[in-house]
């Protein structure tokens, strides 16, 4: 089987900080940004949360982002829906 690139092919707003995406196999996303943002310590990114800059993306090249790259995700991660990582939980051996 060949692996091929996916791309999205459309955004669109569908709340504060929620956006819809469309991907080249027809698949579809809503993923809501809000908690990744807000969970952000870097000011860069916390920016985001101001409404008007948010709603400032585009698609381009397949990639959702915002300014000239100034916020954008792997485009996987917005095909599964997992824009948050957090590392691995760890236990102490006994």
């Amino acid at each position: 089987m060949k692996d091929t690139p996916i791309n999205i092919i459309s955004a669109t707003q569908t709340g504060e900080y929620r956006i819809r995406l469309i991907f080249d196999d027809n698949t579809s996303q809503e993923i809501d940004f809000k908690s990744f943002l807000s969970r952000s310590h870097h000011p860069d990114i916390r920016a985001y949360l101001e409404p008007s800059h948010f709603a400032d993306f585009r698609v381009e090249y397949g990639e959702l982002i915002w300014g000239d790259y100034e916020l954008c995700f792997p485009v996987i991660d917005l095909y599964r829906n997992t824009i948050e990582h957090y590392p691995p939980t760890t236990t102490a051996a006994a």
